[in-house]
């Protein structure tokens, strides 16, 4: 009878070991796993998602995640939808734990440029938030003329007023690295 206690005793230590070993082989390769992931395919296992955005000039924008490109997102809210480049963000909250990876060679080449070009073609009026500006406020307000590699041409406008050569202030030219937002000015109809 002892012996049955000791060959259990044994086969219980084995059985115990090999799921210390299976538990630890597995917790090892899943550190592995999420050290591969990139912030923008937890953005992208985000997507439909309410999520709030911090910038580094402490505004902070939230709303539904609708879509998740190579160098920017985009957020919706109630009237608006708000575009935010990565570079420009200092903290997330609200992501969920899946991560997709872009299956799309063309999608992950599209830029921040890409984007503003379809804000140019649009000639949608729009908010734009810079660095440094205030707290939370945007900083200028207008119509994208034209886009260039790392920067673009904001006709500047009142707000509602269309993108007319009498409607223009100025021009600014704004750097790309400057930005940190740009909300869409919808009608209050909408």
């Amino acid at each position: 009878m002892r012996w049955d206690a000791l060959f259990g005793d044994m086969e219980a230590e084995l059985a115990s070991g090999d799921r210390l070993a299976r538990e630890s082989e597995i917790a090892e390769r899943s550190r592995t796993d999420i050290a591969g992931v990139e912030l923008a395919d937890r953005l992208r296992g985000s997507l439909g998602l309410r999520v709030g955005v911090h910038l580094g000039s402490d505004a902070v924008f939230e709303g539904t995640l609708s879509h998740v490109g190579g160098e920017s997102l985009v957020l919706d809210e109630h009237h608006h939808q708000v575009l935010i480049p990565y570079a420009a963000v200092s903290r997330y909250q609200g992501l969920g734990r899946l991560a997709l990876t872009e299956q799309s060679s063309v999608r992950r080449k599209l830029g921040l440029a890409s984007s503003l070009r379809g804000f140019a073609r649009d000639r949608a009026e729009l908010a734009v938030f810079l660095m440094g500006g205030t707290q939370g406020g945007a900083g200028l307000s207008g119509v994208i003329d034209r886009v260039g590699r790392d920067y673009f041409d904001l006709a500047i406008t009142r707000s509602g007023e269309a993108r007319r050569a009498a409607n223009v202030s100025q021009v600014a030219s704004v750097p790309f690295a400057s930005l940190r937002a740009l909300r869409s000015i919808r009608s209050a109809a909408l």
